[in-house]
């Protein structure tokens, strides 16, 4: 492990984090020294990731669950609390994207897209935020928003809808923590190379030409933001969003078929 150890006692819970930014948020979390709570509903890619992690020499645990799911919620603070003492971070990560067309979405659809994306990390921060207020540690919340929570895109009406729920909700929640030392904030990704984007037709050419940077975001692009957002240097900053898209939307053309 790095002798870089900014996260030195720091114990952090990412959710949604069996691969992707998830991941990557993870990992490099452990590597500079933080506690690792990873989750993943797949538990065999949970147990997976975790284990990666933990052979190269980093301290992570895998636990597998719905993050969408209230009762396992609370489970999830419980066994960071149980296995490493306390929790001071965590990283609201676990989401779901469904395209489908407005004028005929699915009821089914849209109320799983708010209760993963939106409820999910609502609840999350709740847990953790009475945990780290038991322990009068104050700590660092983060979710992970979207560019599409500030530019429309076909066929995402109910997916956009709770990625800018998400920053409203940061914003408001500054108001609630704030008191005990809990910085709370978003990182808005565009879009990025992950295991899941790599299998859409031409993504990384379609996005690499539309966006001003030449290319689409690394996971490492997103984590890096998500560890400055969850470390000390960013101890006098909450409510706020920070999108990384290289420059997509300040101009905002969309590939054809983008996905």
């Amino acid at each position: 492990m790095t002798n870089n150890s900014k996260f030195n006692n720091q114990v952090a819970i990412v959710t949604g984090a069996g691969q992707g930014i998830g991941f990557e948020i993870a990992q490099q979390l452990a590597i500079h020294g933080a506690l690792v709570v990873l989750n993943d509903a797949d538990a065999e890619l949970a147990q997976a990731a975790a284990a990666k992690i933990s052979g190269a020499g980093a301290a992570c645990i895998a636990v597998a669950g719905d993050a969408s799911d209230v009762t396992f919620i609370k489970e999830l603070v419980a066994t960071a609390v149980e296995k490493f003492g306390r929790v001071t971070l965590a990283v609201a990560n676990a989401g779901l994207s469904l395209y489908g067309n407005f004028f005929d979405f699915p009821e089914a659809d849209f109320d799983r897209v708010m209760k993963v994306n939106l409820g999910g990390s609502f609840f999350l921060a709740q847990a953790v935020a009475n945990q780290m207020i038991r322990q009068k540690s104050g700590g660092s919340i983060l979710f992970l928003s979207s560019v599409t929570g500030h530019r429309a895109m076909k066929e995402l009406a109910a997916y956009s809808t709770t990625k800018a729920g998400l920053e409203m909700l940061a914003k408001n929640l500054v108001i609630e923590l704030s008191p005990y030392q809990i910085t709370i904030n978003t990182i808005a990704p565009g879009a990025t190379l992950t295991e899941r984007t790599l299998t859409f037709d031409d993504y990384k050419n379609g996005w690499s030409a539309m966006t001003p940077m030449g290319r689409p975001a690394a996971v490492a692009d997103i984590a890096n933001a998500a560890l400055f957002l969850l470390s000390p240097a960013s101890r006098h900053i909450t409510g706020q969003n920070l999108i990384v898209d290289g420059g997509w939307s300040t101009i905002s053309p969309i590939p054809p078929n983008a996905k």
